[in-house]
């Protein structure tokens, strides 16, 4: 995705917070890192890359300029297989998308269009409304291994479940008081084991209790495995992130400012620019990997343990943010706002906005951020892991904030090979029997789907 394309998602992402953004727009980093934790077991593997090439065998492709509907597509945000190889498609203007390894969400309108495993439209269903069934804020889409669709619904405060057929099932509402579920907006994974889905919370702005005085700082980012089996969620926790200092509102929330927004200045964090990313992959049995700090290290958590189990470790060391990279940044900063017609200055500009009471304006304030910067450049960008355990894992490439080379290795720290920069783009989606599916654009901007196999290597 374009940086042009990402600054006009942006306002609509912090619509949903209740946050507007005028002015310069700001870019949203990802947040998270951990300190190192004691493990069962530390693997090294070594630096030398062994270069395996992306023999990906065709299997379909959806998506044309001029077609019936349902292969006409908007804007993909998402794609999931089921067990059957079925393939879904979370089309329209809502849903996640990814920039640079990073996932961010938006409001809107979306369908769900569903393919089998030879690539023919078998259904669509999915609308906009306020009863059950009808999506009202959708943000993150699942797909369980029985073909369940799980879409996190912030409007709703619930995750709504429709069955294999597309019919709507139930609601499982956020429920209330303090050990209410948050319905995130942001994208959420599948259990493998089903019943559940995974809440990464990869962000980049932290709220912490929005509105509700002062709240408690967070030390951490945690990965929670929300259940689904009742009719509210639940949620515990089953990995956790460091969470870095980052840019904290406290010192914005002058006297001058309307209590609603003092309070929601104090329940809100920015990340910095180039911060280590919170990066989490499921495995096959229900533990999580993740990576959460700037050097390449991959934790392994097994289901249920709550603890790390291992760390594999590669030496490659990130790069320190030097005044030459943050003057090239700033630069194509300034060059992507002017395109947009904004101002070139590196300040973000922030505008808040509280709740309308009765017929009262809603209270405003708003201020100038300068950008502050982590001070190293993390190694890796980008983790997904296989329906047979293989874990994908992308480099930064020879740019700070380009893609590199692509890492497959197993959970129990076998490297496998990798794909040299350029060779491949890591897959949107994993499914059974080495399907991978991309979301790719052709010359003429037209967004579509295309599914290959991949070889029994890196599956």
């Amino acid at each position: 995705m374009t940086e042009k394309r990402l600054n006009r998602l942006i306002p609509r992402i912090m619509v949903g917070l209740g946050i507007h953004l005028v002015g310069a727009p700001l870019p949203l980093s990802p947040t998270l890192a951990i300190p190192a934790l004691q493990a069962q077991e530390v693997i090294q593997i070594t630096d030398r890359d062994r270069r395996i090439d992306p023999e990906f065998e065709e299997v379909y492709r959806v998506g044309v300029l001029d077609g019936e509907s349902w292969e006409m597509f908007a804007e993909v945000g998402r794609v999931a297989f089921d067990a059957e190889g079925n393939l879904y498609v979370f089309d329209g203007t809502a849903g996640p998308t990814s920039f640079g390894g990073m996932t961010l969400m938006r409001p809107g309108e979306v369908r769900v269009l569903v393919f089998d495993a030879a690539g023919r439209f078998v259904r669509e269903f999915g609308s906009s409304g306020g009863g059950p069934g009808e999506f009202n804020q959708p943000m993150g889409y699942a797909v369980l291994r029985d073909g369940t669709v799980v879409v996190s619904d912030v409007g709703h405060r619930a995750y709504q479940l429709f069955d294999a057929s597309g019919e709507f099932q139930r609601m499982v509402r956020a429920g209330d008081g303090p050990d209410a579920v948050s319905i995130p907006a942001h994208d959420i994974r599948a259990d493998p084991r089903g019943g559940a889905v995974f809440d990464a919370g990869t962000a980049g702005v932290t709220v912490r209790g929005l509105g509700s005085g002062v709240p408690t700082p967070p030390t951490s980012r945690p990965v929670l495995r929300v259940g689904l089996e009742g009719e509210v969620a639940s949620a515990d926790t089953v990995a956790k992130g460091w969470l870095p200092p980052q840019t904290d509102l406290d010192d914005l929330a002058s006297n001058d400012v309307p209590a609603q927004l003092r309070d929601a200045l104090r329940g809100m964090t920015l990340p910095t620019v180039f911060e280590p990313r919170l990066l989490v992959g499921i495995l096959p049995d229900g533990g999580v990997v993740h990576s959460d700090s700037s050097a390449y290290a991959l934790k392994v958590t097994p289901p249920g343990a709550r603890e790390v189990g291992r760390i594999i470790r590669r030496p490659f060391r990130p790069e320190p943010v030097t005044p030459e990279i943050r003057s090239e940044r700033e630069e194509r900063t300034a060059a992507a706002r002017r395109a947009l017609g904004g101002a070139a200055s590196g300040l973000r500009i922030i505008e808040f906005r509280g709740r309308r009471e009765g017929n009262n304006p809603r209270p405003t304030a708003s201020f100038e951020l300068e950008e502050r910067y982590y001070h190293e450049v993390p190694v890796l960008r980008g983790l997904a892991t296989t329906w047979e355990g293989r874990i994908w894992v992308q480099r930064r490439g020879e740019e700070p904030e380009s893609d590199g080379p692509i890492d497959v290795l197993t959970a129990e720290g076998e490297y496998v090979g990798t794909y040299t920069g350029g060779a491949t783009e890591m897959p949107d989606a994993f499914g059974p029997g080495g399907l991978a599916a991309f979301i790719e654009r052709d010359e003429l901007d037209v967004a579509r789907v295309v599914v290959r196999r991949l070889p029994a290597e890196v599956r």
